[in-house]
C-alpha cells in the first residue's frame, strides 16, 4: 500500500465555503468544529482530483467510485499548515503553530515518511520564532522574538512548496507562535471581500446584492494524504496531479478564485 501526501500552495484567494452566513460574513470558509482553523473537507478534494482526472484516460468510476460502489482511492481533508500574515518586516510572513507541526509531524509518519521533526514552542504568548533580532509586528500584535525555527522543520515544510524561489525564501518568512496567538490570526486575520451584484438597467446594486466572503490568501500553505485501497489508486492521481501542477479547489473560479500550485511528496511504500 502506498501513501501520497500532495503540498497546496495557494497562487489566488481560496474560498472552500460553508453556504451559510456567520455573523457579519455572509459567506465564511470551511472551519474546523474544535479548532476553528480553516480546512478544505476530504469530499470537496475528492471532487476536485475527480474533475481533474476526467480527461487523462483514468477509469474514475473505479478509482473514486459511484453512488453505489466505494471508490479505491482514499482522501483526507486539507489541512492549514503555514498562514499569510502581514507585517511591518517583510511583505508578509508565514505563521503556523506547535499544534499544526505537530499533526504535520504526525500526517508524515502516517504516510511512513518518519516523524522526525523538532518539538518547537515559543515560551508566552508574545514570542515568537522567527529569524532576526527584536520585535516583529503582525498585523496590530507585536511579538518579540526569541530564535528561529530549526533547520529540519524549514526543510521539511518546504518540500510541500512546489515553487523554488518560494521554498529558498521560506526560512526567512516563517515564524512560530503559541498555539493561543495562532488562533486568534486564524480566527480574525483572513482577508474578507466585499462582492456586489448589479441591476443590468440601472447599474446599480441589486436589493440584496451586496455581500461579504470570507477567503484565504494567496501563499496559504495546506497540505492532504492520499490512501488506496487498490489498484495503486494513490500513485496514480499523484503522478497525474504531478503532470498538472496546478488544482482548481473550491468556489468563484469563474473569477479567478481557488488555485493551488501542487507538490507531490514521493509515497513510501508499506
Amino acid at each position: 500500500m502506498t501513501t501520497e501526501i500532495i503540498g497546496l500552495l495557494a497562487e489566488t484567494y481560496i474560498h472552500p465555503g460553508t453556504g451559510q452566513s456567520a455573523g457579519a460574513i455572509d459567506l465564511p470558509v470551511a472551519r474546523e468544529r474544535v479548532t476553528l482553523y480553516p480546512f478544505i473537507p476530504g469530499s470537496s478534494m475528492k471532487g476536485a482530483l475527480l474533475d481533474a482526472s476526467r480527461s487523462n484516460g483514468l477509469d474514475t468510476d473505479r478509482l473514486f467510485g459511484q453512488q453505489e460502489n466505494a471508490g479505491q482511492l482514499l482522501v483526507s481533508d486539507a489541512r492549514l499548515l503555514l498562514l499569510p500574515v502581514r507585517s511591518l518586516t517583510s511583505p508578509y510572513v508565514w505563521l503556523t503553530c506547535p499544534y499544526l507541526i505537530e499533526r504535520f509531524r504526525r500526517d508524515m509518519k502516517r504516510a511512513s515518511k518518519g516523524d522526525a521533526l523538532p518539538k518547537v514552542a515559543p515560551l508566552a504568548d508574545d514570542k515568537v520564532l522567527a529569524v532576526g533580532v527584536g520585535d516583529l509586528f503582525l498585523e496590530e500584535r507585536l511579538f518579540a522574538v526569541e530564535g528561529k525555527p530549526p533547520e529540519e522543520l524549514v526543510a521539511a515544510i518546504g518540500a510541500l512548496i512546489p515553487h523554488d524561489d518560494a521554498r529558498a525564501r521560506l526560512g526567512r518568512q516563517l515564524a512560530i507562535v503559541t498555539d493561543m496567538a495562532f488562533a486568534w490570526f486564524a480566527q480574525y486575520a483572513l482577508p474578507v471581500q466585499a462582492r456586489n451584484a448589479l441591476d443590468p438597467e440601472t447599474k446599480t446594486t441589486k436589493q440584496g446584492g451586496l455581500w461579504y466572503e470570507e477567503a484565504l490568501p494567496p501563499d496559504t500553505l495546506m497540505y492532504f494524504v492520499m490512501g488506496e485501497r487498490a489498484d495503486c489508486a494513490a500513485t496514480k492521481i499523484a503522478t497525474h496531479l504531478a503532470g498538472r501542477r496546478y488544482l482548481q479547489v473550491g468556489g468563484n473560479e469563474t473569477v479567478g478564485q481557488g488555485w493551488f500550485a501542487v507538490r507531490r511528496v514521493d509515497g513510501v511504500a508499506s
